[in-house]
C-alpha cells in the first residue's frame, strides 16, 4: 500500500498527495459550502480504489471488437450506506466511480435523554448479505454514531462490511475496535483528539453544516 497506511487494528489511513492536498482546502475555513462540497466528492472517489481493493471477482468472456478474451467482473451486489445528512456529501463521489453500487439509507440522531444514537430513517436492500457493504460518514468522533450503524447493518444481514471516512478521532477509532473489530475504517486523516464539546481536533468543524451551507 505505497499511498495509505494500515495499523494492526484494521484503520487505514490514507497518504496519497492528491488526497492530503483537498484535505488541506477542506479543513481551511475559508472554503465555502460550493468548493467543500467539491472537494468532498473528489476525495471519496479517489479513496474508493483502496477501500475496493479486496473485493472479489469472477472470470467471465466477453466479445471484443477483435475477438473474444477473458475479463473479470465484480461478485455480488455492493451496497453503500450513507449516515444522514453528512454521509450524502461523499456518495456521488463513490457512484462515479462505482455506478452499479445500490445506496441505502441511515439516519441517525442523538437521543437527548440516553445521550446514545437514535434511528429516524432505516432504508436498506433487503439482501445485504449479497455482496460488500461500504458505510460512508465523513466523521468519526467518538464513534457512537458509526457504532450504532454498523450494528444496525449487520443485523441487516450485511457480513462484508467496511467504513469510508474523511477525519478520524482516536476516540472514535477505540470505540470501533472495541465494537466492531472486524470492519476496517478508511480515513483520509487521524486527528489528534476530541475536545469537551466532542469535536475533532483539528478537524474540519462540523462536515453536515460546511456542505450544505448551514454554518
Amino acid at each position: 500500500m505505497s499511498d495509505s497506511e494500515r495499523d494492526a487494528g484494521g484503520v487505514v489511513v490514507f497518504d496519497h498527495p492528491l488526497i492530503r492536498h483537498k484535505m488541506t482546502y477542506l479543513r481551511d475555513v475559508e472554503t465555502g459550502h460550493r468548493p467543500f462540497r467539491a472537494i468532498l466528492t473528489q476525495i471519496a472517489g479517489l479513496m474508493v480504489y483502496e477501500v475496493t481493493r479486496s473485493f472479489e471477482t469472477e472470470p467471465v468472456e466477453v466479445e471484443t471488437p477483435m475477438g473474444r478474451t477473458s475479463g473479470h467482473r465484480l461478485v455480488g451486489a455492493v451496497t453503500v450506506v450513507p449516515v444522514l445528512r453528512a454521509g450524502l456529501g461523499m456518495i456521488s463521489g463513490v457512484l462515479d466511480i462505482m455506478p452499479e453500487a445500490r445506496v441505502g439509507h441511515l439516519g441517525l440522531a442523538r437521543d437527548e435523554k440516553t445521550l446514545e444514537p437514535k434511528a429516524y430513517l432505516n432504508k436498506l436492500p433487503s439482501d445485504l448479505d449479497a455482496g460488500p457493504v461500504v458505510l460512508v460518514d465523513p466523521m468519526l468522533a467518538t464513534g457512537g454514531s458509526a457504532s450504532a450503524a454498523c450494528a444496525m447493518l449487520r443485523e441487516a444481514g450485511a457480513k462484508d462490511l467496511r467504513m469510508i471516512c474523511l477525519v478520524a478521532a482516536p476516540e472514535g477509532v477505540t470505540r470501533m475496535r472495541a465494537d466492531h473489530p472486524g470492519v476496517t475504517v478508511y480515513t483520509a486523516a487521524l486527528d489528534e483528539r476530541l475536545n469537551e464539546q466532542g469535536y475533532i481536533m483539528p478537524g474540519l468543524g462540523d462536515a453536515g453544516d460546511r456542505l450544505y451551507g448551514t454554518v
